[in-house]
């Protein structure tokens, strides 16, 4: 459900390769969201770091789309970096296993695969 790597850079390292790698791929990054600062800027307790970023491929989105509306709901995709007991953590939820569920037709499990392996590929290059 989860695809998930380690990275021997930091948070903001591995955040700032998975955004130049992601472009050059041609996906488009949509949005760039520190999570971790929001929480502390407003007073909360986080001695983690999060950030999350929604990626598209407007190419893929627009075949899934035709294929079935509703697959708007999941999408942009997200990854995550962030940090968990010390390491820097990048990740994605799979959308080979998510699309699918939300749609039984055939086209739709290939576009998700297709999808799955240019965002992973993202993560590996990033990391």
């Amino acid at each position: 459900m989860i695809y998930t790597v380690t990275s021997d850079k930091s948070c903001f390292e591995a955040a700032t390769d998975l955004a130049a790698v992601a472009l050059r791929l041609g996906l488009i990054l949509l949005q760039a969201r520190d999570h971790g600062e929001a929480l502390r800027s407003r007073g909360l307790e986080c001695d983690e770091e999060l950030r999350v970023f929604d990626i598209a491929s407007p190419h893929l989105e627009a075949r899934l789309l035709a294929c079935d509306m509703r697959l708007g709901l999941a999408l942009p995709w997200r990854i995550a970096v962030f940090t968990e007991d010390g390491a820097t953590r990048l990740g994605l939820l799979r959308p080979s296993l998510w699309l699918s569920a939300l749609s039984a037709q055939p086209e739709v499990a290939r576009l998700a695969d297709e999808f799955e392996a240019k965002l992973r590929q993202a993560i590996d290059e990033a990391r």
